[in-house]
């Protein structure tokens, strides 16, 4: 994969830092969300608002620590 510098300002960048759901989520990861949601924002508003509000309560409930990892999860379903 081929990757590229760009320059922002440090106002866009602290913006963009809001929209990370855990400190190892590169920039590339969260600019590809934010462009998902602005693109189905376009093609269908009423389900992008709802979406966008599932998604802040999703991380709220992230931030507070309500959440199970991958590998607890994977335990509780026998995975592993």
């Amino acid at each position: 994969m081929e990757t590229t510098t760009i320059k922002i300002h440090e106002e866009t960048k602290n913006q963009l830092d809001k929209f990370r759901e855990h400190a190892n989520e590169s920039y590339d990861e969260v600019i590809r969300k934010v462009v998902y949601i602005a693109k189905n924002c376009a093609k269908q508003p009423e389900l992008s608002k709802e979406t966008v509000e599932q998604i802040e309560k999703a991380r709220e409930r992230i931030r507070k620590g309500k959440f199970v990892t991958e590998d607890k999860a994977r335990k509780r379903l026998g995975f592993d």
